[in-house]
């Protein structure tokens, strides 16, 4: 079995300092496999934010994969924003921003879809599918292959619009044919779990798609902040999504969700 962490658009700069001790002691007690963080480490990309951000992923004593998001893009210099787009972020948290960890069970690769001239949006494209395809090739059929994303390919319950990342349509044919199991993501600062058979119609495949609410910023628009824990056991997997109990200054229970994977993909349990 794997444990994964799943957190995202974490915004130093405009935090609830109050949530730190409290996320960090929950990481500890779980002790996951692996935490996978999907973007929006800063709220400005500034570099006090940075470091900010920095000292709390040297708080974590697992293996971590970090992906950019927008906010890690400098907005207001537009200078920076268009030739030093994730210089800081390189510097602060990572120069490698397409990681990728393995082991025997699972496969996860993390995917830059931050860009400077997309605003809010994101894109990825055809040598970020090509690499994609590469790095699962040689992978047994039974390994849990999952991709981390700040932009998601599917919008979580509650959100309304077409705001999914760009280039969404070809990469998701790629993706099928590797096929991809599980997509993670956030942006919209909403947690939830949906499946793409729901906005893609892709004989015999369906995806997880797991958004996660901003887990440590102020901007939680109408959600409390969120994190998921994602436990794998093959062909099961479990999605728990947690709040943050202010007054208990702890992450608690709020939904879980179980799928199981059969010859059309992953299907409710």
């Amino acid at each position: 079995m794997r444990t994964l962490i799943h957190l995202s658009d974490l915004h130093f700069g405009n935090i609830d300092p109050a949530i730190i001790p409290g996320l960090l002691d929950f990481i500890r007690v779980t002790k996951p496999d692996l935490v996978a963080i999907s973007g929006d480490l800063t709220q400005r990309a500034r570099t006090a934010e940075f470091l900010e951000a920095r000292k709390f992923l040297d708080a974590i004593p697992f293996p971590k994969i970090v992906v950019p998001g927008n906010h890690d893009v400098p907005l207001h210099n537009v200078f920076a924003r268009l030739f030093h787009k994730l210089d800081r972020f390189c510097r602060y948290i990572s120069e490698d921003l397409e990681p990728f960890y393995v082991d025997d069970e699972i496969a996860v690769a993390g995917v830059n879809t931050a860009r400077a001239l997309t605003g809010k949006n994101g894109r990825i494209n055809r040598q970020q599918l090509a690499k994609l395809r590469a790095r699962f090739v040689t992978l047994l059929p039974a390994q849990i292959k999952i991709v981390v994303t700040h932009h998601p390919f599917d919008l979580p319950p509650e959100v309304e619009g077409d705001r999914v990342v760009l280039r969404a349509r070809l990469a998701m044919k790629i993706l099928a044919q590797i096929p991809v199991d599980m997509l993670l993501a956030g942006h919209f600062h909403v947690g939830g779990t949906s499946r793409t058979i729901a906005r893609y119609k892709i004989d015999n495949y369906s995806a997880l798609i797991v958004a996660s609410g901003t887990t440590t910023s102020t901007r939680g628009r109408g959600q409390p902040n969120s994190l998921n824990v994602i436990q794998i056991e093959r062909p099961r997997i479990k999605i728990s999504q947690y709040r943050w109990r202010a007054e208990r200054g702890a992450f608690d229970l709020f939904s879980l969700e179980e799928f199981v994977r059969t010859e059309n993909g992953w299907t409710p349990a």
